[in-house]
């Protein structure tokens, strides 16, 4: 009978530290167990959920330190009040959702943020406005973080006064997908950042990029939306970054880009929309490039190679109605362009193959001018250049022989 008892006790007390052991759901708000998110979050476990309802928290820097959930009812609003870093999260498997983050503190020195993830796997950010902070969300050191469906929102006039919108360094297998940014220095910006996916973001009315790569390999984004940005956006010292079906469009200014390239290898270029830029690719230094199936429309210049650019392949693309097709800073061309359809091409095609049958030189005379003398520029579509471009067709003579399309399609390509 005693063996009995005891075997039943010890039941008891393990069904009772299993019971212990499964997750909590912690409310704050008003007529709820916690008043402070602080509060809900000090007495939280591991694999705790915390449920915030409605209000405003002005509760300094709020910080989680251990695997759990976080999560706004009805848009609760975590205020900095423009002196703090608004969250702060230092651990793994963190959730955030559902919050209005606004008015984090403004420095140089600590980057305060609405949003900060330092070291953190697996962590995701999702469904939150965040407003009037000097960086949005910032990602330092992490893995395997997902940031999707935020809207980010600044006022930023300087690029010195006002940091990024979502802002990662030094992280690796990020997944940055479907947010909405605007009125930061940069939209979205990597530097020492690998395997990661940018994924249906829209990058606006930002006061430098859309978006920024620095120092960033083996990255991929896709299907976003780049649109009046200061000068577009830059992808820098980098190798190894696929550009797949993204819309550039109406970044205009002297210095201003569809995509800027600076020192890029063995990268891709395909199925994007260059619209309304003054120059939708800018390359330099860059080699190992497919560029290949996209669409440049109404752009200053489609394509600016430097001399510095080199085996790259420029190959079944659309050009419509750009002031100039393409532009160089020199006489050596080591690049290919291979079945473009240009819109200028006025060749014909006699044995009906789709091809024309003579070359195109998408390098115009004027174009060569420009490139030495920028004031020159005044003079466009006057008589005297359209003369000077039809007698260079004719012999050329200050633009590269082979800087040429030797097989140019007849017909837009379908893509």
């Amino acid at each position: 009978m005693g063996r009995t008892k005891t075997i039943v006790c010890g039941l008891l007390a393990y069904l009772l530290n299993v019971g212990s052991l499964g997750a909590a759901t912690l409310e704050v708000g008003k007529g709820h167990t916690f008043i402070r998110i602080k509060s809900a979050l000090l007495a939280a476990n591991t694999g705790d959920t915390v449920l915030v309802h409605s209000g405003f928290y002005r509760e300094g820097t709020l910080v989680v330190d251990k695997p759990l959930s976080l999560i706004g009812i009805d848009k609760p609003v975590v205020d900095g009040e423009k002196k703090v870093e608004c969250l702060t999260i230092r651990s793994d498997s963190v959730l955030v959702k559902g919050f209005k983050v606004t008015r984090s503190g403004y420095a140089s020195l600590d980057d305060p943020a609405g949003i900060k993830l330092l070291n953190s796997q697996g962590s995701v950010i999702r469904d939150n406005e965040l407003e009037d902070n000097f960086f949005g969300i910032y990602l330092s050191h992490c893995r395997n973080c997902r940031i999707e469906n935020n809207i980010l929102r600044a006022y930023g006039i300087e690029e010195q006064q006002i940091g990024n919108g979502i802002h990662c360094w030094k992280s690796d297998s990020l997944q940055i997908i479907a947010n909405r940014v605007n009125g930061h220095r940069d939209g979205i910006y990597f530097e020492f950042v690998t395997q990661s996916l940018i994924w249906r973001n829209t990058s606006f009315q930002n006061i430098r990029y859309g978006l920024h790569f620095m120092f960033s390999n083996n990255d991929t984004y896709i299907t976003n939306i780049f649109r009046k940005n200061g000068a577009g956006v830059a992808v820098m010292y980098s190798h190894h970054v696929s550009m797949l079906n993204n819309y550039f469009a109406e970044n205009w200014g002297d210095a201003a880009f569809g995509i800027l390239l600076k020192e890029i290898a063995d990268s891709e270029i395909r199925g994007n929309r260059f619209v309304n830029n003054t120059a939708a690719l800018y390359l330099e230094g860059a080699s190992r490039m497919r560029i290949v199936k996209n669409t440049f429309r109404t752009n200053g210049w489609a394509l600016k190679i430097q001399a510095s650019c080199m085996d790259n392949e420029v190959v079944q693309n659309n050009f419509f109605s750009n002031t100039f097709d393409c532009s160089t800073n020199g006489d050596l061309v080591l690049n290919s362009f291979q079945q473009n359809y240009w819109d200028h091409y006025e060749g014909y095609d006699l044995n009906r193959d789709g091809i024309g049958d003579i070359p195109f030189h998408p390098l115009s005379l004027f174009n060569v001018i420009v490139e030495k003398n920028p004031p020159v520029m005044l003079l466009f579509r006057s008589f005297m250049v359209n003369l000077l471009d039809q007698s260079e067709r004719v012999l050329p003579s200050l633009t590269p022989e082979n800087f040429k399309d030797e097989q140019p399609a007849m017909k837009p390509l379908a893509l």
